[in-house]
């Protein structure tokens, strides 16, 4: 099981280089941000970061393929595969719904599956290529050239998805591996394991070759409770974004989140949190001591063939920067990035919890 840290890039970035630095200090395999507007640039934070790193990866944990032009994110994660030396890689989407909306693009009119199929396989040429004529659906090109190529002979280039399943037997059919966000339960990842297999066989691939990783909402400390409360003040946030399909396959019914989504919506994330029942917190996130974590993912994910966790650290000054609130006795990241180095990887890595072939839908 390999571990990464994701960051909201909200924080002064000399904090933020100092986390990635601990990071890869201690092993995780990679660093990643979300590729949003709403945060500081990922793209020049981890350019920035490069040379102050050894081994971690870098990359968007989801690059919007809907507000960025495809072969403008291969530009950049070529350049920042050059920068780090062969450590860059992607995952694209069509992009976060609630952002799309600000920007006045309604997802549901955009055939985002069909979209980001072929925007994978426009990057994937010009990623491997440097050069591309195509014309497509949605992207056409004639002649188009760069001159920023990877260090790697094949960068690798994921799928985040969420819904599924047409999403997940797509990542198992031809890209290099899937993120999925925000599930919590071992129904949930047998399902998305299940069909990212499918997709995998179809196309005659080894699905235990993929990267299929579980991009959680975390928090841990000693103080447990404390970082249940973390973890509490950002659920509402995160669940406004989940299909009513994976709510369900995470035990929760959507019609108990309508005045939460309205208190996100409005702005409101204070009113949100104390909307956010804790059993409901305790359901759509990974946290408490790094025992009580370490007990969840093996109960929960390890067993179905899930073999990266990818963690989106939440501490008090996160909190407080979404929220307002202040949440004492909240571990800093960088002691909850040595917490799972210390207690929830070695949990992970015995012989008991291993690859197993998953459960049919």
């Amino acid at each position: 099981m390999k571990f990464s840290y994701v960051m909201l890039p909200d924080y002064p970035i000399t904090d933020s280089i100092e986390s990635i630095k601990l990071a890869d200090e201690l092993g995780f395999y990679a660093a990643y941000a979300a590729d949003e507007t709403w945060h500081k640039d990922l793209w020049l934070l981890f350019a920035a970061a490069a040379d102050k790193t050894t081994n971690i990866r870098f990359g968007p944990n989801l690059s919007p393929i809907c507000l960025r032009e495809p072969t403008l994110i291969c530009q950049a994660v070529a350049t920042l595969d050059e920068l780090t030396g062969g450590r860059a890689e992607c995952v694209i989407s069509s992009g976060n719904f609630g952002l799309l909306a600000q920007y006045g693009i309604d997802w549901a009119r955009t055939r985002p599956l069909s979209r980001v199929k072929e925007a994978h396989q426009v990057m994937r040429t010009f990623l491997d290529d440097g050069a591309i004529t195509f014309e497509g659906e949605f992207y056409k090109y004639s002649g188009l050239f760069t001159f920023a190529r990877p260090v790697q002979d094949r960068l690798p280039l994921k799928l985040g998805a969420m819904r599924g399943p047409k999403s997940f037997q797509a990542a198992g059919e031809f890209s290099d591996g899937v993120h999925h966000a925000l599930s919590y339960t071992r129904e949930a990842y047998d399902y998305l394991v299940e069909n990212v297999k499918l997709g995998a066989e179809r196309a005659g691939r080894d699905w235990r070759s993929l990267d299929i990783a579980a991009w959680v909402v975390f928090a841990t400390g000693e103080d447990g409770e404390a970082a249940k409360q973390a973890a509490r003040a950002m659920v509402g946030l995160y669940a406004s974004a989940m299909p009513e399909e994976q709510l369900r396959r995470n035990g929760v019914e959507p019609e108990s989140l309508a005045e939460i989504v309205a208190a996100v919506g409005a702005g409101d994330l204070k009113r949100a949190y104390e909307l956010t029942p804790p059993e409901l917190a305790e359901k759509l996130s990974i946290a408490g001591t790094p025992e009580e974590c370490a007990e969840k993912i093996r109960r929960e994910i390890a067993p179905t063939g899930v073999n990266h966790m990818v963690l989106a650290i939440t501490d008090s000054a996160l909190v407080k920067a979404f929220s307002g609130m202040e949440l004492p006795g909240v571990a800093h990241t960088n002691e909850q990035l040595r917490m799972v180095h210390d207690t929830v990887m070695p949990a992970l890595d015995t012989p008991d919890v291993g690859v197993a072939e998953p459960a049919k839908a």
